[in-house]
């Protein structure tokens, strides 16, 4: 079983080092990156949701996704997909074409998130102008769909609009619906002509068996071996159902520690080694009875917290 766009595949919803005041830790990107690649990664997404992405400024991005590329000196193959969008439209643009000047392999798009019933003519005339403007032929752009945070959605209407206007360079989206009807509306509409990424472990197989090409998730940042397992197994035609419910069973517990940030940082300094980094206001960080408790429900899973 094949999908045939060169983006599909595991990627991590990647965290951003910060040092204590708050200023990007451009130093442990590239062996975080690495790490990541070592454990079944296809890519990472730098800012997005999981990595803080609306808190940074165009040049703290810049200064990340230019440390990011060091990656490819060890894993010449590893993708790299930049969080691009923004309440405006022209800083969108320029962080868009940013990320593709760098030579990034895609970009996922964030929606305007401030006018939440803008109509689908309206951000159809937003993503097209970003489109062309920003987007270089032979590239590719994603939409960001993730209603619940961002507080408005790409509906299928919308989609095909785009598909249609921007056959290539707009490949698809990254579905963070958490709905599985979703997943089942995306493929009986599009079929593999709309590159889908899903964003939620639990729904991992689920969307693959619904024509996704692959998943971006917060979870693959401590568990993307398992979230690779599922992938090669049903790419292989077989039953994936097992590493599945490994993977959900991981995804439940970490569900109760929310926002990912803070928890997915304590976690990823205590089971492997990195500095704890802090995360950005208005986020908290985790508290270490918390820490310690998402810790204690991890080991008590099957295969354990690793």
């Amino acid at each position: 079983m094949s999908h045939p766009h060169s983006l599909a595949g595991i990627y991590a919803a990647a965290l951003t080092p910060l040092r204590e005041d708050f200023s990007p830790d451009i130093e442990s990107l590239p062996g975080y990156l690495n790490f990541l690649a070592g454990r079944g990664c296809h890519g990472a997404l730098l800012f997005g949701t999981t990595g803080e992405g609306p808190s940074f400024s165009a040049e703290q991005r810049q200064g990340m996704l230019t440390a990011a590329l060091a990656v490819r000196q060890v894993h010449p193959q590893f993708r790299l997909l930049a969080g691009t969008g923004t309440p405006s439209l022209d800083e969108s643009i320029r962080l868009t074409r940013m990320a593709f000047d760098l030579g990034f392999d895609g970009v996922v798009t964030l929606p305007p998130f401030y006018f939440r019933k803008a109509s689908d003519d309206g951000l159809f005339t937003w993503y097209d102008t970003l489109i062309n403007k920003a987007v270089p032929a032979g590239a590719f752009l994603l939409g960001y769909h993730i209603p619940v945070q961002a507080g408005i959605g790409l509906t299928p209407g919308l989609l095909a609009r785009l598909k249609e206007a921007h056959p290539e360079k707009f490949a698809g989206i990254k579905d963070s619906s958490g709905d599985p009807q979703h997943a089942v509306t995306l493929g009986a509409r599009f079929g593999a002509d709309l590159l889908v990424l899903n964003g939620n472990d639990g729904l991992a197989l689920h969307a693959l068996e619904h024509h996704a090409a692959g998943a971006i998730t917060a979870v693959a940042n401590l568990y993307s071996p398992v979230l690779r397992q599922v992938w090669d197994i049903h790419r292989q035609g077989c039953d994936a159902l097992e590493a599945q419910h490994a993977l959900t069973q991981r995804r439940d517990v970490l569900d109760r520690y929310l926002p990912f940030p803070p928890i997915l940082k304590a976690l990823l300094s205590r089971l492997h080694g990195f500095a704890h980094w802090p995360v950005m206001p208005p986020l908290a960080p985790a508290e270490t009875e918390i820490v310690e408790k998402a810790l204690a429900e991890l080991r008590a899973l099957p295969g354990g917290a690793l």
